[in-house]
């Protein structure tokens, strides 16, 4: 089978119709991307009786909800240490809180809203690339035993062969409560749900223009789409990596990284057990990192930043031979198995590498995923939607700074990123 440059994830499922007919003047709630943030704010707001409305650039789940590797992991891009150096170790005690609940929160609107999306709690393995990496591991597990109350094993290397199928790593930790699921499955079951309990997905409908106006004696903001204009009392943005200068506020901030991703051929059932005999979803320990799973049938599903820039035709098909070397090394065994996907996104990170929500400009906000946005784009989406309605629950992202780029040299295009990678590059060399 020759490769195709596209999504694996899309071939298995359909996007469900969005709201035809006349684009409304007017409604309670504009959602700015139907991805993942925005449709899980659509969800919570139009169950309870909001007249929200979804407005998407492309189509429903078009960017990174649909491309990514459909891991739902616990915890954050930064260290759990790390994060209790920079925040304390109370505030890091909510945010490790939070990832475990989101994870909780999504696995509920699987089940509440009979999604069909293989989600299963198979837990995560992280893989030492070196053996400093794995060393550290001890550390981790007892910091987070102590203080989170949450528990990860250790796997040490002569154990790991009933984890993968691959001796390149010096042990791994592994993470029970973890979970995999076909992202694409699960963003059109949850776009479902929030068209059946009344919120309208309007695609084709990109945002040119958001002011402060008002209308008769309500305030609010005036947004014109290329599907028309409305007025709105609150707006939600959802776009992470794909945040634009309409919002250019939150665009300085977000830094869009590409993430590419490959899938081989079907394997046989026994070389897919061989490979990954739990069917673990795995990282490695670099900062310049790869991941990988099996997916439902059998495919190897292999991922990472073979380039750092946003998905193009060249970016993707550069990294497709970057990664397809890669999967060989850390599986031999793949060596004369041809890869049939090659597919790219757009993640979204800040520049202290975390999630962050709250009000900007009186525009409420979620995004900074950082490669952890399956099960926390969930979960902020829905919280920020119940702040629209008047929750006054602390949502720990919303309560920790929001940085800019240093010196204030970014204006949202990341001249940067060739620099980055090197850097990251030199960091796996020397760590």
């Amino acid at each position: 089978m020759p490769l195709a440059q596209s999504n694996y994830w899309l071939t298995t499922t359909s996007m469900p119709a969005a709201t035809t007919g006349e684009f409304p003047s007017s409604a309670d709630v504009a959602v700015i991307g139907a991805g993942f943030t925005g449709l899980s704010a659509a969800h919570t707001l139009a169950k309870r009786g909001v007249k929200v409305v979804v407005l998407e650039s492309n189509t429903i789940g078009w960017g990174a909800s649909s491309r990514n590797g459909g891991m739902v992991l616990t915890g954050l891009k930064l260290s759990p240490e790390t994060l209790a150096d920079r925040y304390g170790l109370e505030r890091t005690r909510q945010m490790y809180a939070a990832s475990l609940s989101s994870i909780n929160l999504l696995e509920q609107i699987v089940r509440e809203e009979n999604i069909d999306c293989n989600f299963s709690r198979c837990g995560h393995l992280e893989v030492a690339s070196k053996q400093s990496h794995f060393d550290s591991y001890a550390r981790a597990v007892e910091f987070i035993a102590s203080e989170f109350r949450h528990r990860l094993d250790i796997i040490p290397r002569n154990k790991l062969h009933e984890e993968i199928g691959s001796s390149l790593y010096y042990g791994g930790m592994l993470d029970e409560s973890s979970a995999g699921v076909n992202p694409a499955s699960y963003v059109r079951g949850l776009a479902t749900a929030a068209l059946r309990a009344g919120a309208a997905i309007y695609e084709n409908a990109t945002v040119r223009q958001i002011e402060h106006t008002t209308r008769a004696t309500d305030q609010g903001f005036a947004v014109r789409t290329d599907r028309g204009s409305l007025f709105v009392r609150d707006i939600l943005v959802g776009t992470s990596g794909y945040t634009t200068a309409v919002t250019q506020e939150l665009q300085k901030k977000v830094i869009p990284i590409g993430s590419f991703i490959i899938a081989t051929e079907r394997l046989s059932d026994s070389l897919a057990r061989e490979l990954s005999p739990r069917n673990r979803m795995i990282f490695d320990s670099k900062h310049f990192l790869h991941y990988y799973r099996l997916t439902p049938d059998n495919r190897m599903l292999f991922g990472g930043r073979a380039a750092f820039f946003p998905e193009t035709n060249n970016t993707i098909g550069r990294s497709a031979r970057i990664l397809g070397r890669d999967m060989v090394e850390v599986f031999p065994q793949l060596r004369d198995t041809p890869i049939a996907y090659a597919w790219g996104g757009t993640l979204d990170f800040c520049f202290d590498t975390m999630p962050h929500a709250g009000v900007i400009n009186g525009i409420h906000f979620a995004l900074g995923y950082a490669g952890h946005g399956v099960a926390m784009a969930t979960y902020l989406g829905s919280k920020m939607a119940e702040r629209i309605l008047g929750s006054r629950e602390e949502i720990p992202y919303a309560t920790i700074p929001f940085p800019g780029a240093p010196l204030g040299r970014y204006n949202g295009r990341p001249w940067f990123l060739a620099f980055a990678g090197a850097y990251y590059k030199v960091l796996d060399w020397i760590s």
